[in-house]
């Protein structure tokens, strides 16, 4: 080859290398400025104006809208936030006017509004208040929900303001009637939750409901339930737009209606903690909790209007608890609306501070036992009694307390109180083991780790699943996941023993079934140092595989999600649901504490397994999981490998493999322990000198 040719082999070369990483190279998307996004969102609607045939599909003018809301949201009050709202509300009503469907009009208007109360000065405020104007004088086609509606009767000769009052009453009535039982047609057919006109029908009988009467009775009902269609739309559609507006509903509820019971819910649902102490509430719950059998009465809220359909039943109360930590667990057949308040103390009248849970709609099985003795270091008892015909009200008489967490899971439906004693140093802590030194005074072997604790004295490992609960089947015959990590575990606890000289609990050592609560409440009674749940993975791919942990976070992943509702045995709406209840508990979680074990782990197992196996490494990951909500230590779940993969689901089973897994995971923890602690782990691991 020519001196020549050689040269312009070596600058193409060079020009494609350049190319490639030109093409690789995105900016983060942090980096983006407002104004970028803007633009961004600018050539979405142009090109969605220039291709007619995208027109008619709903999630194109989502796509762009979102764009546009980027913008509000990446800098609310700065120059281009104004623009990002008008411009996602000129979208609504281009999209009102292809797909007639009420609630896009209201989200235009709703749009056009903000523009006009937030942005005064801004030179979108008039387009804003002309586009608004047009929209709310030019209704334009009637929604699904308006046709099916009968006019109005109209009596002959009444008072204008009392024909005027009863109609809307009449409206709203009907309107809500409508949503409620698309609500009961939705859950009767969980298949036409994928859609998004099915969820709209509800939507605009909510919002008609609340528009026909926004001072009425069922004003404060109709936009929660507006709400709570809006999240469930998110769930299916992953699309912002309606999460945003879901938060948006809560807010207009609490801001107009702070008193009622479905703002109770909002605040609940919003992660926001009610605290009505002093209120007038609290002096009329001193007078009625006299009632005479033990029943618990507290403060009675007000039914929720318009419900409908089969009362939950309230089945049981559980508990478990350590002189400074105990969980509650209310046991029900089926989803229920509740609500909670603290009360104080009363000397006066003899009674303790207490928390009152009221679940609506919702009675007492007969074979409920309705006192619960408790009488540990923190809470007396838990008593449940129908407080009113369709509101199951338990009470929970506290002796001392730090602080309370409640929150709720699903399949099936309880609630979960975790109350926290007050910390007093040492005398708090679990005590070390006593070690005798031998007759020469010299401390045996392991007693460092021991005396000195490591931050790590106890650990309680978690095979998943169980006795009822066989966990994801094997692609191989008789091969189940609930058999598969109970055996890993029993040999990861044999070698913790021996290798760590600390203490190991096993939540099961035998094939029987145990909740999810369960399990992180025998961690936390237990004070161990950590939890380590373990699971094998699965999944319709037959293909998938490979090794993971998880802690407990908001999912960062569709398949995270998936990973969890399967562990959870819930659906992956329910998952979504978790977000404003991790919120809340992510304060008290010991994230860093946990990533580090987590990431140790992982590189622990693949370190082992991948001087035998060909192994694919999935990561660290976050999600959701009931098995970590509330444990206070650093905790992790470990999916060992995929169950249902041919040849993964062989390996789970072999013992060599089970063998190089648990060494990994031990070398894992050791590594964690040396980190926090490493003269303490040098000490624990090559006896005394």
């Amino acid at each position: 080859m020519s001196t020549h040719l050689r040269w312009i082999a070596r600058r193409g070369a060079w020009l494609l290398g350049c190319l490639m990483l030109a093409a690789l190279y995105q900016p983060p998307a942090h980096a983006q400025t407002a104004e970028a996004k803007f633009y961004e969102a600018e050539r979405c609607y142009r090109d969605l104006r220039n291709a007619p045939n995208r027109q008619k599909y709903r999630d194109q003018w989502l796509n762009c809208i979102t764009r546009y809301l980027a913008v509000y949201r990446h800098d609310p009050h700065g120059p281009w936030a104004a623009a990002g709202l008008y411009h996602a509300g000129v979208l609504y009503g281009e999209l009102y006017k292809r797909s007639f469907v009420g609630a896009d009009r209201q989200e235009a208007i709703d749009l056009f509004e903000r523009v006009v109360r937030h942005f005064p000065k801004s030179r979108y405020r008039p387009r804003a208040e002309k586009a608004s104007s047009a929209l709310k004088g030019g209704g334009g086609t009637r929604t699904t929900a308006e046709k099916s509606s009968p006019p109005a009767a109209k009596p002959a000769a009444p008072p204008p303001a009392a024909s005027a009052n009863a109609a809307s009453t009449r409206n709203a009535r009907q309107f809500y009637e409508q949503a409620r039982a698309n609500d009961a047609r939705l859950e009767q057919r969980p298949e036409l939750k994928k859609l998004r006109d099915q969820w709209l029908r509800s939507i605009n009988a909510y919002r008609q409901a609340y528009q026909a009467e926004p001072n009425g009775a069922l004003a404060a009902a109709a936009l929660f339930g507006l709400a709570q269609s809006y999240s469930g739309l998110h769930h299916w559609s992953r699309n912002e737009v309606d999460r945003l507006q879901a938060r948006k509903t809560y807010e207009q509820l609490l801001d107009g209606y702070p008193q009622s019971p479905e703002a109770e819910m909002a605040r609940q649902t919003l992660g926001i903690a009610s605290r009505q102490e002093g209120s007038d509430g609290d002096a009329i719950a001193r007078v009625i909790e006299t009632a005479q059998d033990g029943a618990p009465a507290v403060v009675r809220p007000a039914a929720v209007a318009g419900g409908t359909g089969r009362p939950a039943v309230v089945e049981g109360l559980r508990f478990w608890s350590n002189p400074r930590y105990t969980r509650v667990v209310i046991d029900a057949d089926q989803d229920a609306v509740f609500t909670y308040n603290e009360l104080r103390e009363d000397p006066a009248i003899g009674k303790p501070q207490r928390i009152y849970i009221d679940l609506h709609n919702s009675r007492l099985s007969n074979d409920l036992q309705r006192i619960i003795p408790i009488n540990d270091d923190l809470l007396s008892d838990a008593r449940a009694g129908q407080y009113t015909a369709d509101t199951v009200r338990v009470v929970v008489d506290i002796k001392s307390a730090r602080t309370f967490k409640i929150f709720s899971l699903k399949n099936p439906f309880r609630i979960v109180l975790d109350v926290w004693g007050v910390e007093t140093g040492a005398v708090a802590q679990r005590p070390a083991p006593e070690v005798s030194p031998s007759d020469t005074g010299v401390l045996p072997p392991g007693a460092i780790v021991k005396q000195l604790a490591l931050g790590v004295r106890r650990i309680v490992i978690d095979p998943g699943h169980g006795g009822r609960d066989p966990g994801a089947p094997g692609y191989h015959k008789g091969v189940q996941e609930k058999d598969v990590v109970l055996a890993i575990s029993k040999k990861l606890a044999e070698q913790l023993r021996a290798q760590l000289k600390c203490e190991v609990i096993l939540t099961r050592d035998k094939d029987v079934y145990l909740s999810l609560e369960e399990r992180t409440a025998i961690a936390n009674t237990q004070n161990a140092d950590l939890f380590i749940s373990i699971h094998a993975n699965a999944s319709p791919d037959r293909r998938a595989s490979g090794f993971e942990t998880y802690i407990l976070n908001l999912a960062t992943d569709d398949e995270a999600i998936r990973v969890a509702a399967r562990e959870n045995a819930t659906s992956m709406k329910n998952i979504s649901d978790l977000d404003s209840i991790l919120k809340d508990l992510m304060q008290n979680a010991k994230v860093s504490e946990s990533t580090l074990l987590a990431s140790y782990v992982q590189e622990g197992a693949l370190g082992r397994l991948g001087r035998k196996y060909n192994i694919r490494n999935k990561g660290v990951k976050k999600a959701p999981f009931y098995v970590l909500l509330g444990a206070e230590m650093p905790s992790i779940l470990v999916e060992t490998g995929f169950i249902s993969n041919p040849e993964e689901g062989k390996r789970l089973t072999s013992p060599e493999y089970q063998r190089l897994l648990v060494q990994g995971i031990v070398d894992g923890i050791k590594r964690y322990i040396n980190e926090v602690t490493p003269t303490a782990m040098r000490e624990a691991l090559q006896g005394p000198s």
